[in-house]
């Protein structure tokens, strides 16, 4: 593979920036899926990275660089340039929280329930303005800058924060390469009308400016020409391409002392039959109607009382953002219910983690007999890939018809529409009673797919599709 010379940019960053007990810099490891899936472009290409500086010690080292790159180096090995952009902080606050995860997350996933929500006042007005829009022109003003020095690379946008970004770079540099990967469901034209007309359109003109935008499935890359034709007459080309996991780093994590620590807790208390859920305590994540569908399991399926739990591991996401912050809560009453009403001193049928605790997440992976991923709308969802990858269990995957990954691995999980509680509860009660040899099979079949489909595998599809849409030939 020629190395190419690349401009990653995103608004997480693959490195952070902290303080040790020493007083003493320190560079961390960037969080986050998306930071993990595109780090892989370095080890194999010239990768300039542009991110928002997320700390106190990130905004110091931004103003350290004066808008000069400079070099890290990965985890693995690989060198990389990385470029921080320290933002004012309210014009961040309106960007990041009232639009990009306050107003665009919710449109993404249909989370609305249009007939109270959204309420799009002058605060919204400000925050577009003074907010998304600054910032993603910051964004535009550094890709320039870096394409004056590199006039060569080509430019990959990451997401959804970063939708006018491709326009400003356009108006600019004309023959830039430039594309952009949505990891986010796409939703149908009508939809997008519960945004002001001048804000859907700026939104997809500003991704028609790229030479291809890419997306993890067909039914989302449909509903972005569609809506690109009918909301703003405009045009450009896109492509499927599913996002896959880091195979060799989860063969690794399985067998490290953190997480066989934790797998040792997890099965000396463990009930005869393990459901285990792992997610981000986000809406779109279907938390409460899972928990509620497990009771009905439970009501509907005495037999099975005592004999199943559910392990649930969920990490607190935004916690700023007050909706977020009453699902969280709303998800901690839910458990509490459902423990209550069926629990004894010897068996607890949820058993709820609400922390960050990652090696704990790969324990789990690989003790389940069934795993629940009943997201309402997903991009892709990383865990129904990464969960069976690792199981020694032949577990069983009940995922969300409205997931991303059901469009790979449908064939052999156990299908569910997300709001149909019933429906969870005879899928769980399918998985938990299905012969062994059709786990196995299963079983086997996604790890074919997740293994055949890696992320190096994704990686050199973000290079295809933009060599094959690119304005220009390739450098």
């Amino acid at each position: 593979m020629a190395r190419r010379k690349l401009i990653v940019v995103s608004n997480r960053g693959p490195v952070s920036y902290g303080r040790d007990e020493l007083g003493s810099r320190v560079a961390r490891r960037g969080g986050g899926g998306l930071v993990t899936a595109l780090r892989g472009l370095a080890a194999h290409h010239d990768v300039t990275w542009i991110a928002s500086a997320m700390t106190d010690e990130d905004r110091l080292v931004a103003q350290e660089q004066a808008g000069e790159t400079m070099a890290e180096v990965s985890a693995t090995g690989a060198s990389y340039q990385v470029r921080l952009l320290a933002h004012d902080p309210v014009a961040y606050d309106g960007y990041y929280n009232r639009i990009a995860n306050g107003t665009l997350w919710f449109l993404h996933h249909y989370l609305w329930g249009l007939a109270a929500e959204p309420d799009l006042g002058p605060e919204f007005r400000q925050a577009w303005t003074d907010g998304y829009e600054r910032v993603n022109r910051t964004f535009a003003e550094a890709v320039i800058d870096e394409l004056d020095r590199e006039p060569s690379s080509a430019v990959c946008f990451q997401d959804y924060h970063l939708f006018l970004a491709p326009g400003h770079v356009r108006a600019a540099r004309p023959d830039a390469r430039l594309s952009h990967f949505v990891h986010v469901p796409w939703p149908q034209a009508d939809y997008w009308h519960a945004l002001p007309a001048d804000v859907r359109r700026a939104v997809h003109e500003g991704l028609c400016a790229n030479d291809v935008v890419g997306f993890h499935t067909e039914r989302w890359r449909r509903s972005f020409d569609q809506s690109c034709e009918e909301l703003a007459g405009c045009h450009t080309a896109s492509s499927v391409n599913p996002i896959g996991i880091d195979t060799a780093e989860f063969d690794l994590l399985r067998e490290s002392p953190a997480v066989l620590e934790e797998e040792g807790r997890i099965a000396a208390v463990r009930p005869e039959l393990l459901v285990v859920r792992v997610d981000r305590t986000d809406l779109s994540k279907n938390i409460v109607r899972g928990f509620r569908a497990f009771a009905l399991l439970l009501e509907q399926h005495p037999e099975l009382v005592g004999r199943v739990g559910m392990l649930a591991l969920l990490d607190p996401s935004r916690q700023a953002l007050p909706a977020y912050a009453r699902y969280l809560a709303a998800i901690e009453r839910e458990a509490r219910l459902v423990n209550e009403r069926f629990g004894t001193e010897a068996w607890l049928p949820i058993d709820l983690h609400a922390a960050d605790n990652f090696p704990q997440s790969v324990a789990a992976y690989k003790q389940f007999d069934v795993l629940l991923v009943n997201a309402v709308f997903d991009g892709m969802n990383l865990v129904a890939k990464e969960a069976p990858l690792v199981n020694d269990r032949d577990g069983v995957l009940v995922l969300s018809e409205n997931a991303g990954a059901y469009a790979e691995l449908g064939e052999w999980a156990v299908g569910v529409n997300p709001f149909d509680l019933a429906g969870q509860a005879d899928a769980l009660h399918e998985a938990l009673t299905m012969p062994a040899k059709e786990r196995r099979r299963r079983a086997e079949a996604i790890e074919a797919c997740v293994r055949a489909h890696d992320i190096e595998a994704w990686t050199a599809g973000l290079l295809a599709d933009l060599d094959r849409h690119s304005t220009i030939s390739s450098q």
